[in-house]
């Protein structure tokens, strides 16, 4: 694990520590220092903690004229026992949406588990994000992993993507796709 680093090629286009705005600006990183563990496993520094044991994440970039926002997630996401979805809710989102963002694209490739709690904070959040015209989807969550998620029926919130090669867009042209595909969906 230590070797899976956050989303790093449009590091020239937007870094969280240098956003004013962000829930992360100022934080510094080390390249050689791994400190923070999932499963006792070490995780590259690059990735962010905000309150969770087994859940980190990395604002990859942040749109203000358009209300958006990309976060890459690694680790175990437990609702079960961390509580994780009130963390990142009032820690991160809340202060994410108190300066605009109101369309979250959530990267969850490297959730290696999901464990389901109360359904609260993801109904406020889906209902705070769609008073506002936005949204939260979850990409390329692993199959495995979905299963709890769609079972607690979270997927009414948080709606489930896949754009395996996402990697490939900038992030405009990423917005654009997911922005689309869900109206889309909505006009059907």
């Amino acid at each position: 694990m230590h070797t899976i680093e956050p989303f790093y090629n449009w590091r020239h286009i937007y870094t969280s520590e240098d956003d004013p705005r962000s829930p992360f600006y100022g934080r510094t990183y080390s390249e050689f220092e791994f400190s923070q563990t999932v499963y006792n496993y070490y995780i590259h520094p690059q990735w962010d903690e905000f309150g969770s044991r087994t859940l980190y994440m990395k604002i990859i970039y942040a749109d203000y004229e358009l209300n958006f926002a990309i976060i890459e997630l690694i680790g175990e996401w437990n609702d079960a026992i961390e509580n994780d979805i009130m963390t990142l809710k009032r820690d991160i989102i809340d202060e994410m949406m108190a300066v605009g963002i109101t369309k979250f694209i959530l990267i969850a490739e490297n959730v290696l588990n999901f464990h389901s709690g109360d359904r609260d904070y993801y109904q406020e959040w889906y209902e705070q994000a769609s008073e506002e015209n936005g949204w939260v989807i979850m990409l390329n969550m692993p199959e495995a992993t979905q299963h709890d998620f769609k079972k607690k029926k979270l997927n009414y919130y948080i709606e489930l993507m896949e754009i395996p090669e996402w990697r490939i867009y900038k992030p405009y042209h990423l917005f654009v796709k997911i922005d689309g595909e869900l109206s889309k969906r909505l006009n059907v």
